[in-house]
């Protein structure tokens, strides 16, 4: 699979200086997690799950999790988990391609159960999405998880989510990020990203944020994302890929502030009506939460409707000008350090400094690309729509 697979090669040729490179449940955890991109839930229930999974391959998604946790009713579990089996003996039987499919847990014991179930379709699965994780509730998971490959044989990865009060609370967060850093680092080579739960960050303090606004103005979230990047994701090979919130909104609702969206990048062609239809489905807050989202050290982003994805992987998607600071900054020759001017003539690159950006942006420009120097967002979220 690649980033903007389901789009025509002509089409990729011309919007692409260097093209989002292949990749499979087998590529290393390195490129896997930058390679997540907006990663698209489904509960568990849904009774023709397979069919959705493929349809949503042929939209250009290239990872999903399965849910049986918290899209889902208690009572619904039992049920769930046959669903699931089923639908991925189906996938297994059509021999189709899919995303990276990963499964929500709610208990350790799940991931064993499942995996034997599973059977030979466990193939298809890259691993388990870890609820509510701290040290305490999450090292089971993580020891469940080792049984569960030395069983099925094959890799499995896990992505732990941070949204328990215990990170929240004040009092409690630097104990509890120090104890979630001790467990993900004893298996590093198995965690393969960190996920953000900030609906449940919210739901502590009976918060919840309007389209307008994005995770970033609500201050006391901004503060723990902040002290998450901090401990866990850091640029000095201790870090993980740590992926952005989800985005709630996908309905039209009464706007009570300005619009987020700029004018100037949507002036030719079909751009003005693009602009106008983001703006109306809420999708204008996104686009900044997604920009902020990297700002502040995240990579890719948990997403609960398939109109989200486009956006998301547009945006990440590597400009010219970043390409051609980074390549700049990382020639062999600057290995020395010092200053120079930026080809675009912009800016100033400050080698030292700059030089764990540009690393992070060739390893985002392999899995997404590089656009060409004349292609813009609106260009690359036409051809995201496309199917």
């Amino acid at each position: 699979m690649r980033h903007f697979g389901h789009v025509s090669p002509a089409v990729r040729e011309g919007l692409f200086h260097q093209e989002p490179c292949e990749f499979s449940s087998d590529s290393p955890g390195w490129l896997l997690s930058a390679a997540l991109g907006a990663t698209l839930y489904s509960p568990a229930t849904r009774p023709r799950l397979a069919d959705d999974v493929v349809k949503q391959t042929g939209r250009g998604v290239v990872s999903m999790v399965l849910c049986l946790e918290d899209s889902i009713h208690d009572s619904e579990v039992e049920g769930a988990e046959a669903n699931l089996v089923r639908q991925f003996k189906d996938l297994e039987e059509r021999g189709v391609e899919t995303p990276l499919l990963f499964i929500r847990v709610r208990e350790p014991e799940q991931i064993s159960d499942l995996v034997r179930r599973l059977g030979t379709a466990v193939r298809l699965l890259s691993g388990f999405v870890l609820p509510k994780f701290t040290e305490e509730r999450g090292t089971p998971f993580l020891e469940a998880l080792v049984d569960a490959e030395s069983v099925s044989g094959r890799r499995l990865y896990a992505m732990p989510v941070l949204e328990s009060p215990e990170l929240l609370h004040l009092e409690s967060r630097t104990s509890t990020l120090t104890g979630i850093a001790n467990a993900v680092d004893k298996y590093r080579d198995r965690v393969l990203a960190l996920r953000l739960g900030v609906t449940d960050f919210c739901s502590a303090y009976g918060l919840r944020r309007s389209p307008d606004m994005t995770a970033y103005d609500v201050r006391i979230v901004a503060a723990v994302i902040a002290d998450v990047v901090n401990v866990l994701g850091r640029a000095d090979g201790s870090g993980f890929t740590i992926t952005g919130p989800v985005w709630e909104y996908f309905r039209l609702q009464e706007r009570m502030f300005k619009p987020q969206l700029r004018r100037s990048p949507f002036l030719e062609g079909r751009a003005e009506e693009l602009r106008t239809a983001l703006i109306e489905h809420d999708i204008d807050g996104l686009l900044r939460e997604i920009e902020l989202d990297r700002a502040n050290g995240l990579l890719g982003k948990t997403c609960i409707h398939p109109s989200h994805v486009p956006p998301v992987h547009a945006l990440s998607v590597v400009s010219h000008e970043e390409f051609s600071d980074a390549r700049d900054i990382l020639r062999p020759e600057r290995g020395g350090g010092g200053v120079l001017r930026s080809a675009y003539t912009n800016k100033m690159n400050e080698v030292k400094p700059h030089r764990a950006w540009a690393e992070r942006t060739l390893q985002r420009a392999e899995v997404f690309g590089v656009a060409r120097a004349e292609v813009g967002f609106v260009e690359l979220l036409t051809a995201g729509l496309a199917e």
